[in-house]
């Protein structure tokens, strides 16, 4: 097949002596980023879809950007976090449309929750709602930074931490926004952010923005995505499990409690209000606090049925949907009173809606129901699994117990509990089905990329969850030399993992490594409870220890780089997203094959469905999802072509079972070795002879 010409520019642009080459500082130039690019430039012509899987250090940021900049497309790219999102922007979007000396219009549109709110922002002056005086401080900063920032993006506050809890008193939502009613809304800072998006030829947004267009939650970005005509989906690995819950639905105790706050706020507006608000607003708090009280006997995270055992639970709800009625019933009448009201009418309304269906119709109601002539609530049109929560077994994928059925098209109940909040989830367990359908209707070419979209080679575990069949594909190996940069190392003689002296078997393995390295190592861990565990054994160590929850994650990343020889203590969010360049980070350590924790809903139900089509669970499911984790995690170690490092695998399944090949020949080429003497002489610069250690191969599978 002859590439295309936009391929064959975009090549050439890359190449050597091409436009960044010329115009890029310490730009070189790579095959693999070369072939990427022509791959895209190919399916932005074709308008087909690509998922291509792009091995770390391949250069996939620029290999995207030169197609979509060259080709005149209107282009909108989806990165997996808005720290990557700000990135690609501001950093790496500016330099290669200057290299290539184009001069289309770019935007950056986040969800709203990210913008400055000026009516919010009026309605909490003089709120005596600020706890501290340190609250006091942060908003009076938040009103003087409001007085003079153009874009109001909330990024640009760097001390605004963001679990800040003046947050949702500055911003807005798509329940609580009065859209065109807003006495600001010509001074709205999303609506001028659409606005420059819909003029733009590409658009940056993240995973949520997108996925909650294509659910149609009303971020306010209904209006750019039916005009593009490409689409580059990074890290998108992300994307199935993001999917879910944004074609769901869910009720939280945050926007409860909001609702019931900005009800009293618009009392200001309206003389006489607050009588009737007052004691409505009160009860709506007291009954979030009564349910999260009644579920604290409960599991952090289980179905609907699983809460549905305890009378307490029950009654809280009924308790909750009985405040939820009163609150509608009261502002009904002062609706017409002020946009506020009127607001937070249709927000109590949705909420009861999305409360009624949570429980379902097997839960027995309040007393007395009261249905408006306009209430449109509607039962749920598709059957809702209920999956009791069972311990997964990674070895053990024939288990028939009797479970109900849940087909492609069900839908799990399930809830989570937080340390004072609660959050209940209807999510389906397949969204490839809506996901093929938005791609169909959007008619425009589709490209999904990523480090880790391969398992040994194969990408169909994630062709079929995008609902995508047959796509074209492409694997870009990475550039690294690992036979020079890297080591895997798999130590022997440790236990079983379920076995109880695990953890401190494996820091004894450890502790050689980490005085070869003399620190400078990530330990990853599959639970938070290991991980706790592991860093009272390694205190009494000579390195400093940084542990995950002790301080927020950029503090410690912060703490790590400059202690130069620090061990870090991490579970999954260290995984992925996380960039140590250099000599801070040159070991990585997985202490178990990261198997998907038992106590998810969602994922329970998502294996039983494939065992009720036919499927196998672990061999469909659960080993592909570990499987890039497990190369999420490995990919920390090596993030440029000077980095040295060795990963240490100490799960001693990689060797004792056969899906242990799957995730070996799934990572990237690397000499392994079970001798911690070649670790030593790695770290010491010595010429390794791998030959003569016990390598891994074949023979030991069978």
């Amino acid at each position: 097949m002859e590439p295309s010409r936009l391929g064959v520019a975009s090549r050439a642009a890359l190449s050597e002596g091409g436009d960044l080459a010329r115009n890029i500082a310490a730009f070189a130039p790579r095959s693999a980023q070369q072939d990427l690019s022509a791959a895209i430039a190919d399916a932005f012509e074709s308008r087909t879809a690509l998922l291509a899987e792009a091995g770390t250090g391949t250069g996939k940021t620029f290999a995207y950007l030169v197609p979509a900049l060259l080709s005149g497309l209107k282009t909108i790219v989806s990165t997996g976090t808005r720290a990557l999102q700000d990135q690609l922007y501001h950093r790496d979007l500016p330099r290669v449309r200057d290299a290539l000396g184009v001069g289309l219009k770019t935007a950056l549109l986040k969800g709203r929750a990210n913008y400055l709110c000026k009516y919010r922002t009026e309605q909490a002056k003089g709120e005596p709602r600020f706890t501290s005086r340190e609250y006091a401080a942060q908003f009076q900063r938040i009103v003087s930074w409001a007085g003079r920032t153009r874009m109001g993006d909330l990024a640009e506050l760097d001390a605004l931490p963001e679990d800040s809890p003046l947050l949702p008193m500055v911003t807005s939502t798509a329940e609580n926004c009065l859209g065109s009613d807003c006495p600001m809304f010509g001074d709205c800072f999303v609506i001028q952010a659409r606005q420059r998006a819909q003029a733009a030829d590409l658009v940056v947004v993240n995973h949520h923005l997108l996925l909650a267009d294509l659910a149609l939650k009303q971020e306010g970005f209904g209006e750019i995505l039916p005009g593009a005509q490409a689409f580059v989906v990074d890290e998108a690995h992300q994307l199935p499990d993001l999917a879910s819950q944004f074609f769901g639905e869910a009720i939280s105790a945050r926007p409860l409690v909001e609702l019931a706050r900005d009800a009293l706020a618009e009392c200001k507006q309206v003389t006489g209000a607050l009588a009737s608000v007052q004691g409505p607003a009160r009860e709506l708090e007291q009954a979030v606090r009564t349910v999260r009280a009644a579920m604290d006997e409960l599991p952090v995270r289980a179905t609907r049925r699983r809460a549905a055992e305890l009378p307490e639970v029950e009654a809280a709800f009924d308790t909750l949907a009985a405040a939820l009625r009163n609150m509608r019933n009261t502002l009904e009448p002062l609706r017409a009173a002020a946009p506020g009201f009127e607001s937070c009418h249709a927000r109590a309304k949705d909420f009861e809606t999305k409360l009624r269906r949570w429980r379902g119709p097997t839960v027995a109601r309040p007393p007395e129901p009261v249905v408006e002539e306009d209430d449109d609530f509607e039962p749920p049109r598709r059957p809702l699994a209920e999956v009791a929560v069972e311990a997964v077994d990674t070895d053990a994928a024939d288990d028939e117990e009797e479970q109900t059925p849940a087909g492609p098209d069900s839908s799990v109940l399930w809830y989570e509990l937080t340390a004072r909040g609660f959050r209940l989830s209807r999510t389906p367990l397949d969204v490839a089905g809506p996901l093929a359908e938005h791609r169909e209707r959007s008619r425009a070419s589709w490209v999904f990329t990523s480090a880790t979209l391969a398992i040994g080679g194969q990408f169909q575990h994630y062709a079929t969850k995008l609902g995508l069949v047959e796509p074209k594909t492409l694997l870009a190996p990475s550039p690294f030399d690992w036979a020079e940069q890297a080591l895997c190392y798999l130590p022997t003689g440790l236990p079983d993992p379920v076995v109880r002296h695990y953890n401190e078997s494996m820091v004894d393995k450890l502790r050689p490594v980490l005085e070869a390295s003399g620190g400078r190592a990530f330990v990853l861990f599959a639970s938070h409870r290991a991980l706790r565990e592991a860093a009272e054994l390694l205190r009494d160590g000579p390195w400093p220890l940084f542990v995950q929850g002790e301080a927020p994650r950029h503090v410690l990343l912060e703490r790590f780089r400059a202690s130069g020889n620090g061990v870090l203590l991490g579970a999954a969010s260290f995984r992925e997203g996380v960039d140590v360049a250099g000599e801070a980070l040159s070991v990585v350590v997985i202490d178990k094959l990261p198997f998907a924790a038992p106590d998810d809903p969602v994922f329970e139900a998502r294996l039983d469905a494939i065992r009720r089509g036919g499927g196998n669970p672990f061999r469909d499911e659960q080993l592909p999802q570990a499987v890039i984790a497990l190369k999420q995690g490995a990919g920390r170690l090596i993030r440029s072509e000077t980095d040295r490092g060795v990963l240490v695998l100490c799960d001693p399944r990689l060797i004792s079972k056969s899906y242990g090949k799957t995730f070996l020949d799934s990572l990237p080429p690397l000499p392994r070795t079970r001798r911690v003497e070649d670790v030593a002489s790695f770290f010491a610069g010595e010429p390794l002879r791998l030959e003569s250690s016990l390598s891994v191969d074949e023979d030991h599978y069978r």
